[in-house]
């Protein structure tokens, strides 16, 4: 995969265990009875990663037990239709495939993980409102067609039948947002959201979505090897230490990210610890306070402060 940014569009899982390559004869099969949505099992996986070398790939692990899960599978496919066969999603019960859920080392649901030409990428860990799965889409859009992965599946008849309803329209600013991230002009997407909050400073959906493209900005040029050296040179580097953070959240280490920055803010003066709080701050609004490790986060936090 080319190192093309993403804010959760990173990382690397170890495939292996499910990448037994089915034979030509599986794989055509595979791609011209290819569905836009379908359920998965652990038998069908190796096929559906090959699948991925023409067409984007989504994975959703989800449980019945999890009712966040359950609604974000419903965002999913709602935003997969809309996709038009653009992106093929596979539904996947965590509970009766462990050993996908090993492979992608998910911890808990929802868990969805998009597969580029056999190499997975993490999208969402917990739950993700409309526009933040719509935002998410099209930047994996982007990293597919920077690797040669434009395909397309079209929908057979029943899936044409039990497509969804239309969607109500993006409001204006919000669509023009959503298309600068689709074309890589993260800055349009900023002043788009920025423009959204001026009109109504409780858009909270534009204010996500600022974070969103404000930490992709950030990434978009990073030099992995050359940002963590430079932090592990200097540990009391601010900025590095910042920029490694950036990194780590948008490469789904969402816990890695949190620790370094709470480990650097204890031991900083206290008239230098404003901006690491502050992006501690922002960096807890993109996970989203629902999720454990930002209460743990932010309970840490509020030790050093009070």
């Amino acid at each position: 995969m080319s190192d093309a940014p993403g804010a959760v569009l990173r990382g690397a899982v170890d495939l292996s265990s499910l990448r037994n390559r089915p034979s030509p004869e599986q794989t055509a099969a595979a791609q011209g009875a290819a569905e836009l949505i379908s359920t998965v099992t652990e038998a069908e996986f190796p096929q559906l990663l090959e699948l991925s070398r023409s067409v984007p790939v989504v994975v959703n692990l989800w449980s019945a037990r999890s009712e966040a899960s359950q609604q974000l599978g419903a965002t999913l496919e709602a935003v997969v239709r809309a996709l038009a066969g653009r992106v093929v999603l596979g539904n996947v019960d965590a509970d009766a495939s462990p050993g996908i859920v090993r492979a992608f080392g998910a911890q808990s649901v929802p868990f969805v993980v998009a597969v580029i030409a056999g190499q997975p990428l993490p999208m969402f860990n917990g739950a993700a409102d409309d526009q933040q799965v719509r935002e998410v889409f099209a930047q994996l859009l982007q990293v597919a067609a920077q690797n040669g992965v434009t395909g397309t599946v079209e929908a057979g008849a029943g899936e044409a039948e039990s497509a969804a309803p239309a969607e109500k329209p993006l409001p204006p600013l919000h669509a023009e947002a959503y298309d600068a991230i689709e074309a890589g002009d993260y800055a349009r997407a900023v002043t788009a959201y920025e423009a959204a909050l001026a009109e109504n400073p409780r858009d909270e959906e534009a204010r996500a979505g600022l974070g969103q493209v404000k930490l992709l900005q950030r990434v978009q040029n990073a030099d992995l090897q050359a940002v963590r050296a430079a932090a592990a040179a200097d540990p009391a580097d601010v900025d590095a230490q910042l920029s490694v953070a950036d990194l780590d959240l948008a490469g789904g280490h969402v816990e890695d990210a949190f620790d370094r920055l709470l480990e650097l803010f204890a031991v900083l003066p206290a008239d230098e610890r404003t901006p690491v709080r502050e992006r501690l701050l922002e960096l807890f609004g993109l996970v989203g306070d629902s999720d454990a490790r930002v209460t743990r986060a932010r309970a840490r936090l509020s030790s050093m402060l009070f």
